[in-house]
């Protein structure tokens, strides 16, 4: 069983005995650089002064005394129109009345709010394309043959080549016609 098992490796062993190999020199006709598009990514920022109201002024900050002092007054001048269910509407559309006169009064008579500036920042990515070198596409001729090979480095004049020799079998060269 041990013989069976050798029998291929010797086969193998005999036939790479008839191959012969050698290293030549091949003349390098052109030589294009490769390149790859890479997209780098980088934030970008800017910075903006913005004015905005200081807290603790406006709206909620005691304006709605205008409202109130013109809903009474709406509403005691209401009472004075009309009788009976009539005068209840009265008060009514005169409370509502008297309310937004009251409170655009006292708006309009309002201080200024104080603005304080504030520094807002803003940012977003942007996208750099660069070009890097991959290799160096090479356009070789040896004996007449021409072939092409991407190589890392840029070979020079000439371009190493392992030319392999290997015997042919009779039957395979000579056909017949």
């Amino acid at each position: 069983m041990k013989l069976a098992a050798l029998l291929p490796l010797l086969a193998t062993a005999a036939v790479a005995a008839q191959a012969q190999s050698f290293v030549d020199r091949a003349r390098v006709e052109r030589v294009e650089p490769q390149y790859e598009a890479v997209q780098t990514p980088r934030q970008e920022c800017s910075s903006q002064w913005v004015n905005e109201p200081q807290a603790g002024y406006g709206v909620g900050a005691g304006g709605y005394g205008g409202a109130v002092v013109g809903g009474l007054a709406g509403g005691i001048l209401g009472n004075q129109m009309g009788k009976g269910h009539g005068r209840e509407a009265a008060t009514a559309v005169g409370a509502v009345i008297g309310a937004i006169a009251g409170d655009r009064v006292a708006a309009g008579n309002a201080a200024p709010q104080p603005l304080a500036q504030r520094e807002v920042q803003s940012c977003r990515t942007v996208y750099d394309q660069q070009q890097r070198l991959t290799g160096y596409r090479v356009t070789y001729e040896y004996r007449g043959q021409r072939s092409t090979v991407v190589t890392r480095e840029q070979p020079g004049a000439t371009l190493p080549v392992r030319v392999s020799v290997t015997p042919v079998e009779e039957r395979e060269y000579y056909r017949p016609y």
